[in-house]
């Protein structure tokens, strides 16, 4: 069960994107702002003091970058959750991202209820990442996200309740593909794949579309 607050640290040197940010979450008081810093130095500082339960980190910094502060503050501070919070997908940083301990990785134009879902999640130990840069991990994969190297056949017997269309969906889900790129991909109705996609969650018992493709990924099912 979710806590109630979850202290939360921005480290962004914008500062139109911090007021941004602090405005998301005013109407969200489960979302405490405890600081905001400017750089990855300031980032150390403020970890520190405030001792944050999640950070909100931009991978551009002036001085040292999300990435290696990301790794100094988990060096120093390993309960902290980091969720990678960027406006472009480079394959590089988000491989580099995951391999330095971050828990998400999320786009700046991310939908504000689907954000503080993520804060919430992340804090209690889930990962997180934005459909978009889902392929990204499937196709490199190399232990950043732990695998249990499950044949299909073993993924078939524990997930046993899944149909085979609904296989081939959520391959599609993992891919990054939305409902209507996946009707228009096996050639029914979007209002079909939607169900589809919604069958998968509950079975897959996850509460959305990327955490099914997390799952898949992690147990070896693409």
């Amino acid at each position: 069960m979710l806590t109630d607050t979850v202290k939360v640290l921005i480290v962004e040197d914008h500062k139109l994107m911090r007021v941004g940010l602090k405005s998301l979450f005013e109407d969200y008081p489960e979302i405490v702002i405890v600081s905001e810093a400017q750089s990855g130095k300031e980032a150390l500082e403020k970890v520190r003091m405030y001792k944050p339960d999640v950070v909100l980190m931009d991978i551009g910094l002036p001085d040292i970058n999300g990435i290696e502060t990301t790794k100094k503050i988990l060096e120093q501070f390993n309960n902290v959750k980091i969720i990678m919070l960027t406006s472009h997908i480079s394959e590089q940083e988000v491989l580099d991202s995951l391999s330095a301990g971050a828990n998400a990785y999320v786009m700046k134009d991310i939908n504000t209820e689907i954000l503080m879902m993520v804060i919430k999640t992340v804090k209690e130990g889930a990962i997180w990442l934005d459909p978009k840069v889902a392929p990204i991990i499937r196709e490199k994969n190399a232990g950043i996200i732990p695998q249990r190297q499950l044949s299909r056949a073993n993924f078939k017997a524990q997930h046993s309740n899944l149909t085979e269309r609904e296989y081939e969906v959520l391959k599609l889900v993992v891919d990054g593909k939305s409902n209507h790129e996946i009707a228009e991909t096996l050639t029914i109705s979007e209002h079909t794949a939607k169900a589809h996609v919604c069958n998968i969650i509950q079975k897959m018992v996850v509460d959305d579309r990327t955490q099914a493709a997390v799952k898949a990924l992690k147990e070896g099912l693409v």
